[in-house]
């Protein structure tokens, strides 16, 4: 378990114009339409691996119930973006152990901090235009700062992923780890000494 036992795992993060909450399987019909008609963004974010040529709206809910499960299990986190009517998926929000993604890569680092996770996100196509991406990151930094315990929060972007890393460096994040396919960046927070 990398996130403290004790500790609350939050449920929803509100904005004007989207929430995140928890992904559910019977979030099928909705996810699956963003991700059909995301697929080249979100080939991108995942080394041209997902989602694949003739993926079905039955693979997807094999992956909803998976997330929903590591969810509930608190091995990983798994929250979609939608619409405050929650009539349209607007995108997903993937929260993993750090830990583990450096030794999958074979990356040593001397102090790691306990309860450390990376985070990655995608917001569907269509909402890159008015820079929903931007806005979404914009609510989730001090989302992970007040509401999670996390003892280290960074994300994660593919080294392809140009627009995602230009984000993350024009929201003033620092450069943390340069991976073989990836670059990880770490939030900076304005009024505190505190970088989770």
């Amino acid at each position: 378990m990398f996130y403290p036992g004790n500790a609350v795992v939050p449920e929803t993060l509100w904005a004007e114009e989207f929430l995140v909450r928890p992904l559910r399987a019977v979030d099928v019909e909705l996810d699956y339409e963003a991700v059909i008609t995301s697929r080249a963004e979100l080939l991108l974010k995942s080394g041209g691996r997902w989602p694949r040529e003739g993926f079905t709206l039955e693979e997807n809910l094999a992956d909803l119930i998976r997330h929903e499960q590591e969810h509930h299990d608190r091995i990983a986190f798994t929250y979609t973006v939608m619409n405050p009517a929650e009539t349209e998926c607007l995108g997903c929000l993937y929260i993993n152990p750090l830990e583990r993604l450096l030794q999958r890569v074979g990356i040593f680092v001397e102090y790691l901090p306990e309860n450390s996770a990376y985070v990655t996100f995608w917001v569907r196509q269509s909402c890159l235009v008015d820079n929903l991406d931007r806005r979404v990151l914009q609510a989730l930094i001090p989302w992970f700062q007040t509401e999670w315990a996390f003892s280290q929060i960074v994300f994660l972007a593919k080294k392809v992923q140009a627009r995602q890393i230009r984000l993350f460096e024009e929201m003033g994040m620092q450069l943390q780890y340069t991976l073989p396919k990836s670059i990880v960046y770490l939030p900076q927070y304005e009024n505190t000494s505190q970088n989770i």
